[in-house]
């Protein structure tokens, strides 16, 4: 059986622990607090999951330091079966589930470079620190999977269902729209592009002539917020974690004296320099330097696109045309403009999950309206400048079975996955080594079993 959305929201316990990123604080003394099996579950993970999901604004029932270990613990046992039952995940679900997370991360700080600033790391670091933490949740979740099995339901099944709640357990369904985009890219004027390469030369002539060195200009010039506190310093990486053309420049360095050519890259222009490699893997600083976009260009874009919209308006071609004619973004434009869900793999979108800027025009919109020309960050953090269409609406309300037949099923395929999971944790903890710190049991666990004398 093929979980569904709804299902995995409900089954998917420790995902959101795990797949959010965790920012430890550096001062944080550490102690084993739990022990799983034979893992460990230490005190700087509860701290850390605890203040991720202050950032998060995620609201935790009970005592967060009873709530989150007993969580974690719960996805310990999930893991440790996986190893069991051999259950392994590819490299590609890994990775679309990281880029999801650093796109939510980046929409929600407003850009890359303030999430860089904010969490004093690199992009590419942060990546690092997902991948492992996102490999974990995603093989916990197809080991629910496992335990859940095939779970078939009937039309009467879920009729049943539904006329047994009371009237205020009925869900709400939140109100959600489709949008659809066209964005236009600010043109870059040549001359600011030639400007970036002539300063990047010039400090590759101070760094070989000695009269500076790498980490001081990566200091005071590097546009990398979160490698230019370390002056420059990226720390060790794979290839996979660096952009191609980084990467191939990068690991062709021999002399850590020497400067790399100018690397162009989707985030700007970058010089490199080699610090150690060990095996596979590299240490290395780099400036980066972006060209400036000016208001000028802006304004151009967003007198171009109030043009598109006022021709949409009046019928000289479709929003639909427009898309795929015009618009710079290459995830959208081949489906008529139609932005994708990444949360769910559909075209709808609750208003909290758009982009801040969308949801803000969207919000003065009515169906089939178009809006005025704003700026927006893209997944990669670059303004562009935007106009949307407001699809579709479908206004919040209470669950039916005639408009909400599918929702109810997933709820209803929720509630008997979620009653397996909890069958199988509470045998899974009978034959299952746990020993809690006497200073953390003072808890009302959701699950008995845990505290076994």
């Amino acid at each position: 059986m093929k979980i569904s959305v709804g299902l995995r929201a409900f089954l998917f316990v420790g995902l959101l622990l795990a797949a959010k990123i965790c920012f430890a604080q550096d001062n944080v003394i550490d102690q084993v607090v739990w022990v799983v099996g034979d893992e460990a579950i230490l005190k700087s993970e509860v701290e850390e999951a605890r203040l991720n999901a202050l950032y998060e604004r995620r609201k935790i029932e009970g005592d967060p330091y009873c709530t989150i270990p007993e969580e974690i613990a719960i996805q310990k046992l999930f893991l440790n079966q996986a190893k069991i039952d051999s259950i392994e995940v590819t490299d590609a679900e890994v990775i679309q589930r990281v880029d999801a997370q650093l796109n939510w991360t980046i929409q929600q700080i407003g850009s890359e470079e303030k999430m860089e600033e904010y969490f004093n790391k690199t992009k590419t670091q942060i990546r690092e620190q997902l991948r492992q933490n996102i490999r974990d949740g995603l093989i916990a979740q197809k080991m629910q999977q496992e335990i859940v099995g095939d779970i078939k339901l009937t039309p009467a099944d879920v009729r049943n269902y539904y006329n047994q709640l009371p009237y205020d357990s009925i869900p709400y369904i939140p109100t959600t729209v489709e949008v659809q985009i066209i964005t236009k890219e600010p043109k870059v004027p040549q001359k600011e592009i030639d400007d970036v390469k002539a300063k990047l030369r010039e400090f590759t002539e101070r760094i070989t002539s000695g009269e500076s060195s790498f980490s001081t200009l990566a200091l005071l010039y590097s546009e990398d917020p979160g490698s230019r506190v370390r002056g420059g310093e990226l720390g060790f990486m794979g290839r996979g974690q660096l952009l191609p053309e980084f990467a191939n420049v990068a690991f062709n360095l021999q002399d850590p004296k020497k400067v790399s050519k100018i690397v162009e890259t989707e985030y700007g222009y970058h010089i490199i320099q080699l610090i150690e490699k060990r095996g596979d893997r590299i240490n290395c600083r780099h400036i980066l330097m972006r060209p400036h976009v000016p208001a000028e260009a802006v304004d151009s874009a967003l007198i171009g696109l109030d043009s598109i919209a006022d021709n949409i308006r009046n019928a000289k071609y479709s929003f639909d045309q427009a898309a795929y004619y015009i618009s710079d973004d290459k995830d959208t434009r081949l489906n008529n403009g139609l932005m994708p869900n990444p949360y769910d793999n559909t075209s709808r979108f609750e208003m909290q999950q758009l982009p801040q800027e969308v949801a803000r025009e969207v919000d003065k919109l009515k169906v089939g309206e178009i809006s005025d020309p704003f700026t927006m960050l893209d997944e990669k953090g670059k303004e562009v400048c935007a106009i949307i269409k407001l699809k579709s609406k479908i206004e919040g309300h209470k669950a039916t079975l005639s408009d909400d037949y599918q929702r109810m099923k997933a709820l209803v395929t929720a509630k008997l996955g979620e009653e397996k999971i909890k069958e199988w944790i509470k045998e899974k903890l009978k034959t299952t080594y746990v020993r809690i710190d006497p200073e953390w049991r003072n808890c009302e666990f959701k699950y008995e079993g845990w505290i076994k004398e």
